[in-house]
């Protein structure tokens, strides 16, 4: 049984079609990574497997559940985390309190226990505050767990994110551009982390990301996207070379001399 399962998902705003009949599928501790131009509609087929929109046709499964039709906070409960493009921070106070803050389902005392305080509540507070430090130091993050998150450059933002879709408990992990700003040695190690994560903790995760060589070297299955349909879909190395990929990012026929290797060019 796959873990989740996208069966010929579209959506139009207006006349504009932005996912065509998209089929996707990820099993079990599996790494999917998904590329594409800009616009090609990857973040909304996140946005469709999360709940923010509903698709026009076809289904969203999760561990055989079909869940097309659950609002966002159940799709969270059942397991599935995510990041977005535009980091969902609270920027005002530190990288600690956020990941403690993402643990709010996880504590064990009922709100007015919370407000009035006790031996029980600060004993909770300190597990959760433990957590959140593990994470952190899972990450590499422990120098910034008391920066204000206002103050921290976007790639490391992009860490603080991930630590606090982890201290969610997630079972499927969706991340949306988390090498975005990132350079290339950043995103390596970027890489290596998520390899990682997916080993600890027995995590299937999906990714979106331009940094091509990134999804490549990390993912068990690709696929590429464009014009809001699968433009092609298998093998990492398969997908990178396959001359539609190569053309939807280029702009060019493959083969075309265009002063450097193709691959290097969308690299």
């Amino acid at each position: 049984m796959s873990v989740l399962e996208v069966s010929k998902v579209s959506i139009h705003f207006g006349g504009v079609k932005a996912l065509q009949q998209v089929d996707l599928r990820a099993g079990e501790w599996e790494i999917v990574g998904i590329i594409g131009p800009n616009g090609a509609g990857k973040t909304t087929l996140f946005n469709c497997i999360t709940g923010f929109y509903r698709p026009s046709k076809g289904k969203v499964r999760y561990r055989g559940k079909t869940i097309t039709s659950l609002p966002v906070h159940k799709r969270a409960a059942l397991g599935i985390g995510r990041t977005f493009q535009n980091v969902g921070l609270v920027k005002n106070t530190t990288v600690l309190e956020n990941v403690v803050t993402a643990q709010h389902l996880e504590t064990e005392y009922d709100p007015w226990a919370g407000m009035t305080g006790g031996p029980a509540t600060f004993a909770e507070e300190r597990r959760l505050r433990d957590r959140a430090e593990q994470l952190l130091d899972l990450l590499d993050l422990h120098d910034v767990a008391e920066a204000r998150v206002a103050d921290l450059p976007y790639g490391v933002l992009k860490r603080v994110e991930i630590a606090t879709v982890l201290a969610t408990d997630p079972d499927l992990l969706l991340l949306d551009e988390p090498g975005s700003g990132m350079g290339p040695e950043e995103a390596h190690e970027l890489g290596d982390t998520l390899l990682s994560l997916r080993r600890q903790f027995g995590i299937t995760i999906v990714l979106i990301d331009h940094h091509v060589p990134l999804v490549t070297r990390i993912s068990d299955y690709m696929y590429c996207l464009n014009f809001g349909e699968v433009l092609a879909e298998g093998k990492p190395e398969e997908v990178r070379r396959h001359p539609e990929v190569v053309r939807a990012y280029l702009g060019e026929e493959p083969g075309q001399d265009s002063g450097a290797p193709a691959q290097e060019e969308y690299a």
